[in-house]
């Protein structure tokens, strides 16, 4: 007799009829202390949870019993199991984590706690509590990828009886469950549970599409299990008489899965051709080729559908050889062909091995991928908002990956539209960030250019190399993206707070006080007033435009000015404004605005704008109007002295309209050793035309040497630079 009979045959009758039977019939793969724990955490969960019911009126219990159950059916260990017969007394009943740690253990109590905390997420909304509630459910699978795996089970269950609760909460419920809970199931490669939850919540997210189309998969499916029988025969037939012991199984494609792709190819439900498929299951790798071989000789492939992942697996762990097959009367079938062992991960992902990971010494392909996966979502989330994270994670729970090799012949996974930079970052971090040019197939390319599968990728790096902003423009992965933001980040704050620290030294010069000559207690004080925790935070502020450098400097003065009073001091007269100079390499919290395009050798003014730091516009621009209602923003800013980069400049042109005249005025540009950024027709008439033309100088020099080489040509009737 085994464990749980055993212990089921000491039960008072009472729980031998409650469910408790059949999970421990389930659990019989555990041992007879696992089995007595699991007995007493479900007496300790009825006790709790007597008197509750659920919405069909069934005892609370059942809940529980029915969630400890599904992950039985995936084996887990028995602290999972326990916990799942736990898993709502904190959050339901008035039961602390450190009772039930003291009666079951830490691992337990810390597993129901983990779930608990999930209870309240509603995704419904995109509120910043919402976003922040998805950053903790992921961060806590990040620590106990069991923590998932029990809220995945409850929310199966919970899918299962949805019919029981209102219209309007399933509708909520079932899009949490497509846009959230079936994504990671299936990142974690547990395709039973995925589909499950998938065809669940299509039909309560859509439930007139859903009837219509499970009518009309119903009404074709006395011909097609026939179709399905005379191919499965056929298969087997031919298996057997090359020699090979294998099961073969005809499938059909879950709802969920049809209807998405009558979503995406804009196709009607008669034009989806694999409605229905075959399975092949073999015992070892070597026979999956040899069926593959036979499967090809009975029905013809179809060019370029076949797909070997079983030499590399997908990104979640997940086997086997796809083909697909012209079958009889040129109807395409598609066949899958894997070993018992690949089918079992197929179906149950990460989970396959749990029960004997304490005992296994090489970690399996499911588990190795998902921790792989996990520590790049830690790594994501202590450099992102929760915004950010909660994008991030859902670039990742999507992938639709393109295989590649490193130049030593490594094979690596990513999402489908990856540049070389993703490649780079997804190599390292540091590879990323110090990346300046990439390699595909031995030919230079650019970083943004899209890596395709079966291609060779090397990335070159130089020590001063630093990420680019446009990246975040074409990368991808979620790595990727998060990295170059938390360098911009970084860079930003580290750039704000120097111009901050010059724009508060400024405003105290011109009130006669430079900012050396403030004590730190007067500094101290005033960070108090203004409840800020360092000076650094100050000058980020007033670097990106959030405060005010002359009411700064007022309010560190005042106290100073009111003791000088009291004393009969006079106060030094405030010299004239010194201007901050500006040289061009401020980066990120220094912009030039776009109405007037100011360059070297214009005159200036700044504008400080909330978030963007100091916008610089020439004296001319008509914008400076408006700007100027609010004095206190603006600041006197010069150009620094030996500039060298390239500044935007627009000219606009007034040509005669005839053949060529266009590659006419960029050739003088071009000559006059200018760059065009961009050009563009701004009217046309018969006679005449406008031109406008976007080029890069290095000051008003240099445009000026573009202008009147440009006014010597006769087809050229008026120019002018432009300015709003």
């Amino acid at each position: 007799m085994d464990y749980a009979a055993t212990i089921l045959n000491h039960l008072p009758l009472t729980r031998r009829t409650s469910g408790l039977a059949g999970l421990l019939a389930k659990t019989s793969y555990l041992t007879r202390q696992q089995l007595k724990l699991i007995t007493e955490a479900h007496a300790f969960s009825a006790s709790r949870h007597e008197g509750q019911k659920r919405h069909s009126g069934d005892a609370y219990i059942t809940h529980p019993l029915a969630v400890a159950g599904i992950l039985a059916d995936l084996h887990l260990d028995y602290p999972s199991i326990a916990a799942a017969l736990l898993h709502d007394v904190i959050e339901d009943t008035p039961t602390a984590k450190d009772e039930i740690a003291q009666k079951f253990g830490a691992e337990i109590a810390s597993l129901v706690d983990g779930v608990s905390k999930l209870e309240k997420l509603n995704f419904n909304s995109r509120s910043e509590m919402q976003v922040e509630s998805f950053r903790k459910m992921m961060l806590a699978m990040v620590q106990d990828i069991r923590v998932i795996l029990l809220k995945l089970a409850d929310r199966l269950h919970n899918m299962q009886t949805l019919d029981s609760v209102p219209p309007e909460k399933q509708s909520r419920v079932a899009r949490e469950t497509l846009e959230i809970y079936a994504p990671i199931a299936n990142r974690l490669g547990m395709n039973s549970l995925k589909t499950e939850l998938e065809d669940l919540g299509f039909r309560y997210a859509h439930p007139f599409r859903y009837r219509v189309l499970d009518k009309a998969v119903r009404r074709g499916e006395g011909n097609q299990r026939q179709f399905v029988k005379n191919i499965s025969e056929k298969l087997n037939r031919a298996l057997r008489e090359a020699g090979l012991n294998a099961t073969v199984t005809g499938r059909k494609k879950h709802l969920y899965s049809i209807y998405r792709k009558m979503e995406t190819k804009k196709r009607s439900m008669a034009d989806i051709a694999d409605v229905f498929g075959f399975r092949v299951i073999v015992d070892s790798v070597d026979e999956c080729y040899r069926v593959l071989g036979v499967v090809h000789q009975i029905y013809k492939p179809m060019p370029g559908r076949f797909k070997d992942y079983i030499a590399i697996p997908r990104i979640n762990g997940y086997q086997s050889l796809h083909t697909s097959l012209f079958g009889p009367g040129g109807t395409p079938i598609e066949v899958q062909i894997r070993t018992t062992e690949m089918a079992r991960v197929a179906e149950t992902g990460v989970a396959a091995h749990w029960h004997y990971k304490e005992t296994d010494q090489e970690v399996p392909p499911p588990q190795a991928r998902a921790r792989e996966w996990l520590a790049s979502i830690n790594e994501m989330q202590s450099s992102a908002n929760s915004e950010e994270f909660m994008e991030h994670v859902k670039v990742d729970l999507f992938p639709d990956a393109v295989y590649i090799f490193t130049p030593k012949g490594e094979i690596m996974r990513l999402p489908r539209g990856a540049t070389c930079v993703d490649f780079a970052y997804a190599v390292h971090t540091d590879v990323g960030n110090r990346c300046v040019a990439a390699k595909i197939d031995r030919r230079l390319v650019p970083l943004r250019t899209q890596i395709e599968n079966g291609q060779t990728v090397e990335i070159i790096t130089a020590k001063t190399a630093r990420p680019n902003p446009s990246w975040v423009n074409f990368v991808v992965t979620a790595k990727a993206r998060a990295a170059v933001r938390q360098y911009l980040k970084n860079l930003r704050q580290n750039e704000a707070q120097d111009l901050g620290r010059r724009l508060l030294d400024q405003a105290m010069r011109d009130a006669g006080t430079p900012l050396r000559k403030i004590s730190n207690e007067r500094m101290q004080a005033l960070l108090t007033e203004l409840k800020l925790k360092s000076a650094d935070e100050l000058f980020r502020q007033l670097g990106l435009g959030e405060r005010l450098a002359p009411l700064v400097a007022k309010t560190i003065l005042q106290p100073a000015a009111v003791a000088g009073s009291a004393a009969g001091a006079t106060s030094e007269p405030a010299s004239a404004p010194t201007p901050i100079a500006i040289a061009g390499t401020e980066g990120l919290v220094v912009s030039y605005a776009r109405c007037c395009h100011p360059i070297p050798g214009d005159p200036i003014m700044g504008y400080l704008s909330a978030g963007r730091g100091v916008v610089i516009h020439r004296n001319v621009c008509g914008n400076l109007s408006e700007y100027r209602k609010q004095p206190n923003k603006w600041i006197t800013v010069s150009w620094q002295a030996g500039i060298d980069r390239e500044f935007s400049a627009e000219i606009r042109i007034d040509v005669d309209n005839r053949p060529g005249v266009l590659a006419e005025v960029a050739s003088r540009i071009a000559d006059a050793g200018s760059n065009i950024e961009q050009v563009s027709i701004d009217e046309r008439h018969d006679d005449s035309a406008a031109m406008l033309f976007s080029i890069l100088v290095r000051d008003r020099k240099q445009l000026a040497q573009v202008i009147r080489s440009i006014r010597r040509m006769k087809v050229v009737k008026k120019l002018s630079r432009t300015c709003t």
